[in-house]
């Protein structure tokens, strides 16, 4: 007995450009037309950016790319998302207190920011892993997060307490040296017999 077959009031329509071959469907030729035709007849006003946006040129690999950056909240807009977001830690910190923990320890420092980010380093560099995981060396990674606490270092000068400059420092200090030793063990040769365990009698 055949099916009859329900009107679901949908169409689908294939809006694919390429066949499963990879060739350009014969049906989309015109379409391809018709956007190359409007691009080319765009007025210059219709093709500047608004007059809100900011635009940064950036001049890296020898080119210049344009980002579109939105405008920032206005003043009102800024405090009312800040009075709301001190609102809802409030909240939060209560919670915390009532089940018996300490909201101070969630609290933010600038040792506790440095702290974060040399953890996250020494991840990248295969020097600590979590608990029942193996190490994993992300050697780009790490060198950024190593770029990120020596930038931290320079726009914070003459701004930081002897002890966050000293913990900065360290860190640094620590950090470099590991990152040395690791890039210098990942460019050595393997040695023979050094991956099966098997040297020669």
């Amino acid at each position: 007995m055949a099916e009859k077959k329900h009107d679901t009031g949908f169409t689908v329509t294939d809006r694919r450009m390429f066949t499963e071959d990879g060739e350009l469907r014969k049906d989309k030729d015109k379409d391809v037309d018709q956007v190359s035709k409007t691009s080319t007849t765009a007025t210059p006003a219709q093709n500047a950016a608004p007059s809100n946006v900011s635009t940064i040129h950036s001049a890296g690999d020898g080119g210049s790319v344009a980002h579109d950056v939105p405008p920032a909240p206005s003043p009102d807009d800024q405090q009312a998302q800040a009075d709301a977001y001190r609102q809802s830690s409030k909240d939060l910190d209560s919670r915390v207190e009532l089940s018996g923990g300490s909201a101070k320890d969630f609290e933010m420092s600038f040792e506790r920011f440095l702290a974060s980010l040399y953890m996250t380093a020494m991840l990248q560099l295969g020097l600590m892993h979590e608990q029942g995981g193996q190490p994993h060396v992300d050697i780009i990674g790490a060198r950024q997060t190593i770029d990120t606490l020596s930038l931290l270092g320079e726009k914070t000068k003459g701004n930081l307490t002897r002890t966050e400059e000293n913990f900065l420092q360290n860190s640094l200090y620590e950090l470099r040296m590991a990152y040395v030793e690791v890039t210098n063990a990942l460019s050595r040769p393997p040695q023979p017999g050094a991956a099966t365990g098997t040297g020669g009698r």
